[in-house]
C-alpha cells in the first residue's frame, strides 16, 4: 500500500470498531466495575471466565481470543530467538528509543499526559516491559499463556481512552483527530518495531535481514490483536519504514508534556542506574539514540557524557563479536542480556504483575500547567514520501 498525507488523514478518523463497541456498552449498563474486578482472575490464555462477566464482554473475549489465522509461526520462532539474542538490547532500545519517539509527537504525548500520571511514570514503562516479555515467550499463544489476555485488555484500555476523551469533551477531534486513531495506532507499532531496529543498528547490534523482518512480524501480529487494521497496516518492513518516515514528519515537534515526560522518564532510570556518578548517562544515552534536534524538543539535558557514549557501538560491537564466534560466549551473553533485563523489569515492577483495567475516570487535567504558553509548534517540510 501507498502512503500519503490524504490516505494518512483517513486513519485519523478511525478506531477499533469491535473494541469501542464493547466499551460503549460497558459504560451504559454501568457494568465496567464488575468487569475490572473479575477479569483481575483472567491472567492466562484458555482459562475458564467467571460466572457474572457481563456477556458483552464474554463475546468480546471469545472473538479475540487466538492470534490471526495468518500467522506464520515459523516466522514467529524466528522473532522470538532475535528477542532471546538481544533481549538487553531491545530493553535499552525501547526505554531510551521508543518510549522518547512516543514523546516528541505532541498529540501522543498529550494523551499520555492525560492518561497516565506524571508522577508514576515506572508503571507504563512496567507494562510495556510486561507486555513484550510476554510476547516473546515460547508459549505466548499457548493455553497458560499471558500474552492473549494481556492483549485483550490492553485493546480495551485504548478503547475506554478514546471513549473518556470523546465523551467528555477534551480532546480536539478535529485537530488531533480520534484518539488513539487507527494512524497513531500503527504509529506506535512502528515505534515499537521499526525505531526499535534503527535503535539497535545505532548501538552496534549485529542483525540479520531474517531476524528484522521477523522482529516486526512479530509487532505486526501484536498490532492486529490490539486492533489495527491490517487491510491498511504496512505489510512488511519496507513498507513500515516509508509509513514511519511519513508518520514522523507529519507530526514530530516540541511539547510540554513531552518535556515532562521525558524528565520523569529520565528521573525513573537515574533511580535504577546505583548512584550518582552514571546518572547523566541516561540522558546522553537518550539524546544519542533520538538524535540531537528530538533531544532538544524533549529536554533532554547536555553533559559531557554525550561524548563518552558514543562509544557504546564500539564496546558492543567487541561483544557481539564474541557472541558471533564462540557458542558458549553467546550462551553466557544472552543468560545474562536475560538477567539485566529480568532485573531491569523486576526494579520497575516491585516484584508485582501489573494488571490492566478500563479506567472508570481519567485525570482531571492534562498533568501540565495551563497557564504557561505553549511553545510554537514546529511545521514539517512537505511530505515527499509517497
Amino acid at each position: 500500500m501507498s502512503y500519503t498525507s490524504a490516505s494518512m488523514d483517513a486513519l485519523r478518523t478511525a478506531g477499533d470498531e469491535l473494541a469501542d463497541a464493547t466499551v460503549a456498552t460497558l459504560f451504559e449498563r454501568g457494568e465496567v466495575g464488575i468487569f475490572n474486578t473479575l477479569m483481575r482472575y483472567v491472567s492466562t490464555a484458555g482459562q475458564e471466565l467467571p460466572d457474572g462477566l457481563p456477556e458483552v464482554a464474554r463475546e468480546y473475549l471469545h472473538e479475540t481470543g487466538a492470534p490471526p489465522s495468518w500467522v506464520d509461526w515459523s516466522e514467529m520462532e524466528r522473532a522470538r530467538l532475535f528477542f532471546v539474542d538481544n533481549n538487553v538490547h531491545i530493553s535499552t532500545a525501547l526505554s531510551f528509543a521508543a518510549m522518547p519517539a512516543c514523546y516528541v509527537v505532541p498529540h501522543i504525548a498529550k494523551l499520555l499526559s492525560a492518561t497516565h500520571s506524571l508522577k508514576y511514570p515506572s508503571k507504563r514503562m512496567a507494562e510495556t516491559g510486561q507486555f513484550t516479555v510476554y510476547l516473546m515467550r515460547p508459549d505466548a499463544f499457548e493455553a497458560g499463556s499471558r500474552f492473549i489476555p494481556a492483549a485483550q485488555k490492553v485493546r480495551l484500555l485504548h478503547a475506554s481512552i478514546r471513549h473518556h476523551l470523546k465523551r467528555e469533551g477534551r480532546w480536539d477531534v478535529a485537530a488531533d483527530g480520534t484518539p488513539i486513531c487507527q494512524e497513531d495506532m500503527m504509529g506506535g507499532q512502528m515505534m515499537f518495531s521499526v525505531q526499535v531496529l534503527d535503535a539497535l543498528h545505532r548501538l552496534g547490534v549485529h542483525m540479520s535481514n531474517e531476524g528484522a523482518d521477523a522482529y516486526y512480524y512479530a509487532w505486526r501480529v501484536v498490532g492486529a490483536m490490539l486492533g489495527v487494521d491490517q487491510d491498511r497496516a504496512p505489510a512488511d518492513l519496507t513498507a513500515a519504514r516509508r509509513f514511519s518516515d511519513l508518520y514522523m514528519t507529519r507530526h514530530m515537534g516540541p511539547s510540554e508534556e513531552g518535556v515532562q515526560l521525558t524528565r520523569q522518564l529520565i528521573d525513573l532510570y537515574e533511580e535504577v542506574v546505583p548512584g550518582t556518578l552514571l546518572d547523566p548517562v541516561v540522558g546522553a544515552l537518550v539524546r544519542y539514540l533520538v538524535g540531537d534536534t528530538c533531544a532538544d524538543w524533549l529536554g533532554v539535558p547536555r553533559s559531557p557524557w554525550d561524548t563518552a557514549v558514543r562509544a557504546a557501538p564500539a564496546l558492543l560491537n567487541v561483544l557481539e563479536t564474541i557472541e558471533d564466534s564462540s557458542p558458549l560466549g553467546a550462551w553466557a551473553l544472552d543468560r545474562l542480556g536475560d538477567l539485566t533485563t529480568r532485573f531491569e523489569l523486576s526494579s520497575l515492577t516491585r516484584g508485582r504483575v501489573m494488571h490492566y483495567a478500563i479506567p472508570e475516570h481519567l485525570k482531571g487535567d492534562f498533568g501540565i500547567d495551563n497557564s504557561v504558553p505553549p511553545k510554537n509548534r514546529w511545521t514539517p517540510p512537505p511530505a515527499t514520501v509517497g
